[in-house]
């Protein structure tokens, strides 16, 4: 499975992916920062182009002749918006990520954004899109913490086959998450010598000290100091000694979206901040790439076979995070 990543970031996505046995061919983003820690972790080319001049990014795929497109369109307009609909702004990235797509055809997409998206005309816009372009559709809002990912961070994730039917791809999701969250302590032990943190909450009125012992919040591109004066309200756990916490550093962040310690981070603290704060978890990654693969390797050859498989003749996009079933069982 040759891959080509639009909006690469610093690699989060095409990492997980490669995990799980998949090969990236070339990686494409605007941002030099991140371009740069990319390039310092991959063999492959990561090229700088700008992702709205659709013919210039067809060409690179061409160039590059991937089996899949993958892809995190920039997310901030969706993550901000609220209730409002989404018309300007880095959300019509969006629209270019499913033209490029539409344009070249390959066998498989996967595109990941905020869970917030689908509330957007945007993505009901773009599935119509890549329906009438003849693929079969899979939609889901995953919860990293149940897929092998220490941090409670829903994401949208839009896979198409060309050809496929719908939904083909949900008992492989469902099969494969994990029974309980996944915790900081479960997945790092006491490697961060500490049983509270702090991350800066969006106002004070809301949860500002979080527990090992508990999946971490989703990490944001934001990571500020505890303020001087800061008063522990209700929302923060019970018996907490301000003296004992601290946020976390920009590595140990690096840590909690699941990228190894071997990762190299290069670059300014503040351009640091926001390329982990955006990145697709590794672990996450993984998960998605690896039921992908399960259902190309094994899967595939049940589906007019198992009564496990339950098609549906028409595409809905989720509206909440998807859970394991009661009865999920291996099915391959």
């Amino acid at each position: 499975m040759r891959i080509v990543d639009l909006f690469c970031g610093c690699g989060g996505f095409s990492l997980g992916f490669e995990k799980a046995g998949m090969k990236i061919v070339a990686a494409v983003d605007n941002w030099d920062a991140a371009l740069q820690v990319y390039r310092d972790n991959f063999d492959h080319p990561a090229i700088r182009h700008d992702l709205t001049d659709e013919t210039g990014v067809l060409d690179i795929i061409r160039n590059h002749a991937p089996d899949m497109v993958i892809g995190g369109p920039p997310c901030q307009d969706f993550s901000s918006a609220g209730k409002r609909d989404v018309n300007l702004g880095r959300a019509d990235l969006t629209y270019h990520f499913a033209n490029s797509v539409c344009a070249y055809k390959p066998k498989w997409f996967a595109m990941e954004n905020v869970d917030r998206a689908i509330k957007s005309h945007i993505v009901k816009e773009i599935s119509a899109q890549f329906i009438e372009h003849g693929y079969g559709l899979t939609a889901v809002i995953l919860d990293a913490s149940h897929c092998n990912t220490p941090q409670a961070r829903t994401r949208f994730f839009l896979i198409g086959e060309m050809g496929g039917k719908h939904n083909a791809l949900i008992k492989f999701f469902e099969n494969n998450l994990s029974a309980k969250p996944m915790t900081v302590r479960d997945y790092l032990g006491d490697t961060l010598n500490l049983q509270h943190y702090y991350r800066h909450p969006r106002n004070y009125s809301r949860r500002g000290i979080f527990s090992v012992d508990e999946p971490s919040p989703t990490v944001r591109g934001v990571n500020r100091p505890i303020p001087a004066g800061y008063n522990l309200n209700g929302c923060n756990p019970p018996g907490v000694d301000l003296k004992t916490v601290r946020p976390l550093t920009t590595l140990e962040r690096g840590l909690i979206q699941t990228f190894p310690a071997t990762f190299k981070f290069n670059g300014t603290k503040t351009n640091l901040e926001q390329m982990i704060g955006n990145a697709v978890p590794v672990n996450l990654a993984q998960f998605v790439a690896t039921c992908i693969k399960q259902y190309i390797d094994e899967g595939s050859a049940f589906t007019n076979k198992s009564s496990l498989f339950d098609f549906e003749d028409d595409f809905v996009l989720p509206d909440k995070p998807l859970h394991r079933s009661l009865t999920a069982s291996r099915i391959y």
